[in-house]
C-alpha cells in the first residue's frame, strides 16, 4: 500500500511541477514576447506552488528525507532509537493533526461556506486550501507506518533475543 501512495504522490507531485514550471513559461512569454501578460498566471502559479510545497513535504517525511538533527539518536541503543523514533513520530502526528488537519479542514469549511471565490481563476478558494489536510493526513500516514514499523522490528528483536 506504502509504495502505491509513494508511487501515486510522485506522479502528482511531477504532474504539478510540470504544470508550474509551463505556467511560468508562459507567463514569461506572454509578458515579453506578446507584450501581454497573462491574466491568470501569477495566481496559478502561487497556487501550484502551495500544492507542490505541501505534498511535497508529505512525500518527503514519508520519506524520512525531512531535515532532522540526528545527533542525539546516534549516541541511542539501537531499542532506545527506536523509542525515540516513535515518539518523534507521535509528537508530529499530534502537530499535523492540529494544524493540518483539523485546522485545514475548519479553513476549507469556512471558505466553502462564505463562497470566497479566486479573483483570476474563479474557482473556490477551498480547493487550494484542501491541500493542507490532505497532505496533513498522508504525514499522519507516513508517521504511523513509521511507527508500526519500529514496533515490529522492537517485537522481532525481543523474540530473536528469547530464544
Amino acid at each position: 500500500m506504502r509504495h502505491a501512495i509513494d508511487k501515486g504522490l510522485r506522479i502528482v507531485l511531477v504532474g504539478l511541477m510540470g504544470a508550474l514550471v509551463l505556467n511560468v513559461v508562459w507567463q514569461v512569454f506572454s509578458r515579453y514576447v506578446l507584450q501581454s501578460p497573462s491574466i491568470f498566471t501569477d495566481e496559478l502559479a502561487r497556487f501550484l506552488l502551495i500544492w507542490v510545497s505541501l505534498l511535497g513535504a508529505a512525500y518527503y517525511s514519508g520519506q524520512n528525507m525531512h531535515i532532522a538533527i540526528d545527533l542525539f539518536p546516534r549516541w541511542l541503543s539501537e531499542q532506545n532509537r527506536n523509542l525515540h523514533h516513535i515518539i518523534t513520530s507521535g509528537l508530529i502526528i499530534l502537530f499535523v493533526l492540529t494544524v493540518f488537519v483539523i485546522g485545514g479542514s475548519y479553513l476549507v469549511f469556512t471558505t466553502y461556506t462564505y463562497t470566497q471565490i479566486t479573483p483570476a481563476l474563479q474557482i473556490p478558494i477551498a480547493v487550494v486550501y484542501m491541500v493542507g489536510p490532505l497532505s496533513g493526513l498522508l504525514i499522519i500516514y507516513y508517521k504511523l507506518s513509521d511507527i508500526r514499523k519500529c514496533l515490529l522490528s522492537d517485537s522481532a528483536e525481543t523474540s530473536t533475543s528469547n530464544e
